[in-house]
């Protein structure tokens, strides 16, 4: 993991981190080493006692008494992230870091069903970030202080794997629309507030749904160590392994995708009959390839 020193300014002791999604998984694991860090950390996530404890938690790791604090969220709310930016603000100044982590993993079904659940979906995990990102990049970039946003994504956003579409479809737009935030704010503040895109593995949290930590998945701290040796090179595309699939794996999966476009192939070709076998050869080429 890097040390403070060797992170983008916005890292910096005394400096104020604002995580959604923080009573669990990677947003808890990034508010510990934001603490470490000796930051102000704001935890935000849905009221309850899993709240309560993550913060509890991550006081037991502050500098100070009085560095920690949370606030129960529903990034589905505009009003909630206006709020939280306020509450932020009052204690501790301007953000330095925003986190917008938090996102639901429930399948609504097929394209054509469940269009209010669908919804309900895209309303945590596309408009909760654009909440964030509304109620607080105006006052990052007014602050006139180096800045960094780091928006969770998935692999799924990319690759769009069957099984869960609207998923899929939420960390795809999700993804769209980082990039865009990217290329504003390096015009808005003259690189000054930076944008990235964490696109994390198989990782072990709640939305894994089972008891103990698969063998073939990272923990939540691993991803966070990643981002953040990610963030130590200026990367905006954060692009975890795990422990099953690693780097050049995922390239190979991502160019076949994109290449069923160029290709003019059928949508996911990867998982069509009819490429099954292209698709193996493929793999097995490009692992043998030095890169």
């Amino acid at each position: 993991m890097p040390s403070p020193s060797s992170l983008p300014p916005a890292f910096s002791r005394g400096h104020v981190a604002v995580v959604t999604g923080a009573a669990s998984g990677i947003g808890l694991a990034a508010c510990r080493r934001f603490a470490g860090f000796g930051m102000n950390v704001v935890l935000a996530d849905l009221e309850g006692p899993a709240l309560e404890r993550a913060a509890v938690e991550v006081a037991a790791l502050a500098v100070g008494s009085q560095s920690t604090f949370a606030l129960p969220t529903d990034v589905r709310r505009a009003a909630d992230l206006v709020r939280l930016r306020e509450a932020t603000f009052e204690r501790f100044g301007s953000t330095s870091v925003l986190m917008n982590n938090a996102g639901v993993g429930n399948n609504p079904g097929l394209p054509w069903e469940n269009g209010a659940s669908w919804k309900a979906l895209f309303d945590v995990n596309l408009w909760g970030v654009v909440h964030g990102i509304e109620a607080f990049v105006p006052s990052m970039l007014g602050a006139g202080k180096p800045a960094a946003i780091i928006n969770t994504g998935s692999k799924q956003g990319i690759t769009s794997p069957p099984g869960n579409a609207a998923y899929n479809m939420s960390k795809a737009a999700l993804r769209n629309y980082t990039e865009s935030l990217s290329y504003a704010l390096r015009a808005a503040s003259q690189s000054r507030v930076t944008a990235h895109l964490l696109v994390p593995g198989f990782t072990y949290t709640g939305m894994t749904g089972a008891e103990e930590k698969p063998p073939a998945a990272w923990s939540p701290e691993q991803v966070v160590d990643f981002m953040l040796q990610s963030l130590n090179r200026g990367d905006f595309y954060i692009l975890c392994p795990d422990n099953a699939v690693d780097r050049v794996t995922d390239e190979l999966r991502m160019q076949w995708s994109i290449d069923d476009i160029i290709k003019n192939r059928p949508a996911l070709s990867r998982w069509h009959p009819d490429f099954e076998a292209a698709f193996e050869a493929y793999m097995a080429s490009g692992k043998q390839c030095p890169r």
